[in-house]
């Protein structure tokens, strides 16, 4: 048995990560029975959520997390797709993970009010003395790994330019398909799933959301892939 640890329901999402929800719905993809558990970053093999455990297997990160599921259970993902699609499925990945991703985690944590709605209350169960403290720590440590990574040298009108270029490619892609490679669903819309998922919870002000609002078929896609891998939840939220 698979025990996946991972996050916790937050901001009207299954998941606070969007990282556990791309890894959760691949193994419902691969319908692989697994239990979650809530998970901490310092346990993982990486430093970070998700990561799975299996037998012997300690394994971190959701790409490699795929990776051995599928080694492992003898299960593709992409069957059916072409070398070429395939291809295009990996630099989807690449868009939404190194780069849309990081656009919503700068909505979530550097803009006070969202902050203040949501990651701020991650610290809530500490002592008094030590909560502000840490709150003010985290928050440093994502603007520095968001400076790392590049976003977070811009403005934030700049920020949600940039974003709003990746949103717009997903949608273009996307098209009047039901899913990104065609009519049954693959790996990538795992991902794509849970980024979009993350840019369209009303729970926080974005003016990312706002755009991405207006581009029904990511709408669609949002509700069927909700309806499909998170059934409860979709049911709850109506």
């Amino acid at each position: 048995m698979i025990t996946l640890y991972g996050s916790f329901p937050a901001f009207g999402l299954p998941q606070a990560s969007p990282f556990v929800m791309k890894t959760e719905v691949q193994l419902r993809m691969a319908e692989i029975p697994y239990r979650l558990e809530r998970g901490s970053p310092a346990d993982g093999p990486k430093h970070k959520i998700p990561y799975i455990v299996e037998a012997h297997h300690r394994i971190g990160d959701s790409t490699f997390i795929r990776e051995h599921i599928e080694r492992q259970h003898g299960i593709d993902l992409d069957r059916g797709l072409t070398a070429e699609m395939r291809a295009r499925g990996w630099a989807i990945e690449r868009m939404l993970e190194d780069h849309l991703y990081w656009a919503v985690v700068h909505e979530r944590w550097m803009i006070d009010a969202n902050f203040d709605k949501g990651p701020a209350h991650f610290f809530d169960l500490l002592p008094p003395d030590a909560r502000e403290h840490a709150r003010a720590e985290a928050r440093r440590n994502v603007a520095a790994a968001l400076h790392g990574q590049g976003l977070g040298r811009h403005s934030r009108a700049e920020v949600t330019a940039l974003a709003r270029r990746s949103v717009a490619a997903l949608s273009a892609l996307l098209g009047n398909k039901a899913y990104l490679m065609g009519p049954a669903p693959s790996a990538v819309d795992a991902t794509a799933f849970a980024m979009i998922a993350a840019v369209l919870t009303p729970f926080f002000a974005s003016e990312l959301r706002l755009f991405a609002e207006n581009l029904a078929n990511l709408m669609r896609y949002r509700d069927r892939m909700m309806g499909e891998y998170y059934p409860v939840f979709a049911r709850k939220a109506a």
